[in-house]
């Protein structure tokens, strides 16, 4: 490269250098960026070069802070994201059990690449990905992108669906799937596909289940309750994805549930006093095995109220699971 050219990239070189290597408590000499690029670019330059270079990214909008004193220099004091928040986003990438190993460590190198090579030390040696329950669908990226689009250009999908045997294989289900897709939403710990099918009506799917997923030339089937403020809504009553009969559900909880019933069903809830020791509040939600097992769990801290047919379905549930487990006596 000529060295004309290298010059030209002088300024870009020196930002560069600053973000890897610059943070508050090392700020970086004049002196050490112009051995930088002489040794690293083959660019001579002085110390007023220096300084001018730096007075053009400070006007450009980059948060340089100048030092002054024999042990000052120069560092960036702030980022597109500070340390906190950084840390923040790789805490959800490491612990999201649909991104997959190698994922999820790709995912994390390139957050780091946005502070400087001492913070990003410092974060690395708290991130463990190893040994984690992740997805072993390397495809989700693509599988995302798919589904998005089609979204935006109002298109069906068609796709194969999969269950994991335990050879640790993938098991294709018969029929290829076509649905019209409206949302995608993380809940327990994986992501989901929202949609409209001809044959199971409204419903979800695991996205790292998915597979060989392409836009159908048919547009989506106009569904209401997944347009709009809808969706929200629907995913809302849905618990842990599992679809069911959505009835308003009145349940009473003994307080010390408060927490726990509150991080389910958020602030937004009525809940009223009963009595000194529980409360009751009143839900829209999917009545499934999976909402009445998450109450039966609780034992006698909690209580469906109405309506009766929630009631018979979970007291059925417990009777079946109890005949599993007869007495010795």
């Amino acid at each position: 490269m000529a060295k004309s050219d290298n010059q030209k990239l002088k300024i870009l070189y020196i930002l560069d250098y600053l973000q890897k290597n610059s943070h508050e408590g090392r700020p970086v000499r004049a002196a050490e960026l112009i051995s930088m690029l002489d040794r690293n670019h083959r660019i001579l330059c002085e110390r007023k070069t220096i300084y001018s270079d730096i007075a053009a990214l400070q006007e450009y909008g980059v948060d340089i802070v100048s030092l002054p004193g024999k042990n000052g220099g120069y560092y960036i004091a702030s980022r597109n994201f500070e340390l906190p928040e950084l840390k923040l986003l790789i805490d959800a990438v490491q612990s999201s059990r649909y991104l997959t190993e190698r994922k999820s460590k790709e995912l994390i190198e390139k957050l780091c690449k946005e502070c400087s090579i001492h913070d990003a030390n410092l974060i690395r040696r708290d991130v463990l990905v190893s040994g984690r329950v992740k997805s072993m669908n390397e495809t989700i990226y693509y599988n995302v992108d798919a589904i998005q689009d089609a979204i935006a250009e109002n298109k069906q999908i068609v796709f194969r669906y999969f269950d994991w045997g335990l050879d640790g294989k993938r098991h294709y289900r018969e029929k290829k799937y076509q649905a019209s897709p409206y949302g995608l939403c993380q809940s327990n710990e994986n992501c989901y596909l929202l949609a409209f099918s001809e044959r199971h009506g409204i419903t979800s799917y695991r996205v790292d289940r998915m597979s060989d997923i392409h836009a159908a030339p048919e547009s989506r089937i106009p569904c209401k309750e997944l347009t709009g403020k809808a969706l929200n809504d629907h995913a809302n009553q849905l618990f842990q994805m599992y679809s069911g009969d959505t009835v308003a559900v009145k349940m009473r909880f003994h307080n010390s549930l408060s927490t726990v019933v509150i991080d389910r069903f958020g602030t937004d809830q009525m809940y009223i006093p009963d009595g000194t020791d529980h409360f009751v509040f009143t839900v829209n939600i999917a009545v499934s095995p999976m909402f009445l097992s998450w109450i039966i769990g609780f034992g006698t801290k909690a209580k469906i109220l109405h309506p009766s047919s929630a009631i018979e379905e979970c007291r059925k549930m417990c009777l079946d699971v109890a005949s599993q487990y007869p007495s010795n006596e």
